[in-house]
């Protein structure tokens, strides 16, 4: 049996829909923010030496523990899918799958926290004489660096999707289940995201699964 470890407002969320879709399952496990820092509780340090979310652990082959959402959503997908939601090897849609599971936390992930630590920094309390150095650094980021590159990807993501409906192809994947929280952080935060990513986040939002995973993990926000 699979136990997830699931943190409030957190990635966690895809997991959750991908046992949903497979209707693998599981057990559920909650942990709630600390309220002043919004960080993760230490008692996800006893699960993974990290003490992040999300992780699972199997009871399969005498038990394992895997972090990351990326390996998580593998690992789900070869032992329990049966192959499902993963195209077939050596395809066009195989090709853009694997670029996807990958560029989702390693490439527009990134991109996305920046973002999200320029905000802060504009918004944060600190003394009067601090407040427009630490705002000069912060436009300057933004600016020079954060909103230029985030805008490159969003016009690729929205070109990519110009002429499918899911990343990988015409079925839905794994891929579309990683790059699901990114998309929703896009949708959030980026001003006049395209119309193909306000779409895709409909989609998905209207599955029966994704709907379950919410009823099951409760709902989330994206933080910031």
């Amino acid at each position: 049996m699979i136990t997830v470890h699931h943190l409030e407002n957190s990635r966690s969320q895809r997991v959750l829909w991908l046992l949903e879709e497979l209707a693998v399952p599981y057990e559920l496990v909650k942990y709630a923010r600390d309220a002043k820092t919004q960080l993760a509780p230490p008692e996800l340090l006893k699960i993974h030496p990290l003490g992040k979310s999300p992780v699972i652990t199997d009871d399969r082959d005498g038990g394992v523990t895997i972090a990351e959402s990326g390996a998580i959503l593998e690992y789900v997908a070869e032992t329990y899918g049966q192959g499902r939601l993963v195209p077939t090897p050596g395809t066009a849609a195989s090709r853009r799958y694997r670029y996807y599971m990958h560029y989702a936390e390693g490439s527009l992930m990134p991109l996305l926290l920046l973002k999200l630590i320029v905000r802060r920094i504009e918004t944060a309390k600190m003394p009067f004489f601090a407040r427009p150095i630490a705002r000069k650094i912060a436009s300057s980021l933004a600016g020079g660096f954060v909103d230029p590159n985030l805008a490159r990807h969003v016009a690729f993501l929205a070109a990519e999707l110009a002429d499918r409906p899911w990343f990988a192809g015409d079925d839905m994947t794994c891929a579309d289940i990683q790059m699901s929280y990114p998309l929703e952080a896009i949708a959030a935060r980026v001003p006049g995201a395209p119309a193909a990513i306000g779409a895709l986040v409909d989609r998905i939002r209207a599955r029966p699964a994704f709907q379950r995973a919410i009823e099951r993990g409760g709902t989330y926000e994206m933080m910031g």
